[in-house]
């Protein structure tokens, strides 16, 4: 693992912080590809219930980085970009990018692909590519278009403009905005909450809900799911704690 990609764990929480501050984490071609491998390892550890990702310095990630953009769009490597975009959306536990300052390019490539998006209000957001005559990939653009539709996604990547966190919360891009001082400790609660949540109903949602908003057929997911209810023990702890009047321990870890 390069040492610009930051992993800690702790109290279920799997934090990766993009480390390169003096160059406001713009990702080199090592940084995408170390990304896939780290998710992998939080993905096989069950003391890893939620990911956090982050950016040291007051900045998320100001995306990839020019000097090595021939290596990372490499034809014969694909996009390192994509791989890590998708590396991430498809990380099977919940995801929480947490946003201060620059988000751009790249970075709000891996933002989009986090299943939830907090931002301190003095985040800034843009999708670059028409600064540099680039066609965005087609993955990332389908995901921008799921989450602010198609004339808030054209906007983006007609100007290339950045765009404060106000506005990136009224098109859909973000889902809490918080003062800068409070955000990471509002991401820190918010990730305890789910830590103490039912992991096969955040598996099942997540599955379910990004297969519905990709337009793909969804009943045997959910029959596969529903199955996997009725075998594990979230359900009747669930229940019993409900009766009981106390905290559930859920103990289900994998299908």
């Amino acid at each position: 693992m390069t040492v610009e990609l930051r992993r800690t764990v702790a109290d279920g929480v799997g934090t990766i912080t993009i480390d390169r501050p003096a160059k406001r984490n713009a990702m080199t071609a090592a940084m995408w590809r170390a990304l896939p491998e780290i998710l992998a390892g939080f993905a096989a550890d069950p003391a890893v219930r939620v990911v956090v990702l982050t950016g040291a310095g007051g900045n998320f990630c100001a995306g990839a980085d020019i000097g090595e953009l021939a290596d990372i769009n490499r034809p014969g490597d694909g996009h390192l970009s994509t791989a890590a975009e998708e590396a991430l959306a498809a990380f099977p536990k919940p995801t929480i990018a947490a946003v201060e300052g620059f988000c751009v390019g790249g970075g709000c490539q891996l933002a989009a692909a986090c299943d939830l998006r907090f931002a301190a209000d003095d985040a800034r957001f843009g999708i670059t590519p028409a600064r540099l005559g680039i066609v965005y990939p087609l993955s990332a653009t389908a995901r921008i278009v799921r989450l602010v539709g198609p004339s808030a996604a054209k906007y983006l990547l007609y100007s290339a403009d950045l765009v404060d966190a106000a506005h990136a919360l009224r098109i859909g891009l973000l889902d809490e905005l918080l003062p800068a001082g409070r955000l990471h400790a509002r991401v820190a609660e918010f990730a305890a909450t789910l830590t103490t949540r039912s992991l096969l109903t955040q598996r099942a949602t997540k599955e379910l809900v990004d297969a519905l908003a990709a337009g793909l057929p969804a009943e045997e997911k959910a029959a596969r799911w529903v199955a996997e209810m009725a075998a594990g023990p979230d359900l009747p702890e669930g229940v019993a704690a409900f009766l009981e009047r106390r905290r559930p321990a859920f103990t289900w870890t994998s299908p």
